[in-house]
């Protein structure tokens, strides 16, 4: 299993072959590996990683130690690892980072974001209901959902699809097709369109081996072994205090 977090651009398209293809085009990474847990000490086995950035300011002490010297986090999200199904459970370390290298092209991914509010909604646009006929005696009711029970239970059952609050849950799709992945930008290139709005989060994952990013360690100056030399030490010779002869005193 391969994971990472990503922040959702735009939408645009690209051409696979002769055909336009619609894709979505998601910023990830890098993450980073901030907590492993496991069932023995956590009761449950995942990952968490993090994501973004986040003022120092705005971060109190608890989050500051939990991320360490990792760096500042907006995002901290965990992927659960002991659900059946998943194959290939990474093996990964805190501190180990994750990138857009990990995927390929063709990669079937699992998205899970929160899809856009649309406040108040009726039950045509948030259910898709046909509406009643324009003719034949009907007013004021083309949009109405009409009965919303039977006479005999005298109560209305739950789940009953009714107009209510529409969007701003949190919803997960599967089967969304790699079709470019750019490394240089850190973009994925996603068939079709995901949920959330610009500038959200969303969670990524797909079969196969995860990647780990390669850090490049921080460049060292090589340092020129000089031959050392001793250090000349002048000799100092000692202060001789010459005796001087006493004042003779004379007398009248």
């Amino acid at each position: 299993m391969k994971f990472i977090l990503g922040r959702k651009l735009e939408m645009t398209q690209i051409w696979v072959g002769d055909d336009c293809r619609a894709v979505t085009k998601v910023e990830v990474g890098p993450c980073t590996v901030l907590q492993v847990k496991t069932k023995d000490s956590d009761g449950y086995t995942a990952v968490q990683i993090g994501y973004g950035k986040k003022s120092a300011k705005r971060l109190n002490q608890p989050q500051k130690g939990h991320m360490k010297e990792y760096g500042n986090f907006r995002w901290l999200r965990e992927f659960r690892l002991d659900k059946p199904g998943i194959k290939n459970v990474p093996e990964v370390a805190v501190g180990d980072q994750i990138d857009v290298s990990t995927f390929a092209i063709g990669d079937k991914l699992s998205v899970m974001g929160t899809v856009k509010g649309r406040g108040f909604a009726g039950v045509v646009k948030r259910h898709g209901f046909h509406g009643h006929n324009a003719t034949h005696g009907t007013k004021d009711q083309e949009r109405m959902p009409g009965s919303i029970g039977a006479g005999g239970v005298q109560h209305v059952f739950k789940g009953k699809k009714m107009p209510g609050r529409m969007g701003g849950n949190q919803v997960t799709f599967k089967g969304f097709p790699v079709l470019g992945v750019d490394e240089a930008n850190g973009w994925l290139l996603i068939g079709g369109a995901i949920p959330g709005s610009r500038g959200s989060l969303v969670k990524l994952w797909a079969d196969g081996e995860l990647k780990k990013a390669v850090v490049a360690a921080p460049a060292v100056a090589e340092i020129a072994e000089e031959e050392v030399k001793p250090v000349e030490v002048a000799q100092v010779e000692e202060n001789v205090v010459a005796e001087v002869p006493a004042t003779e005193t004379q007398a009248e």
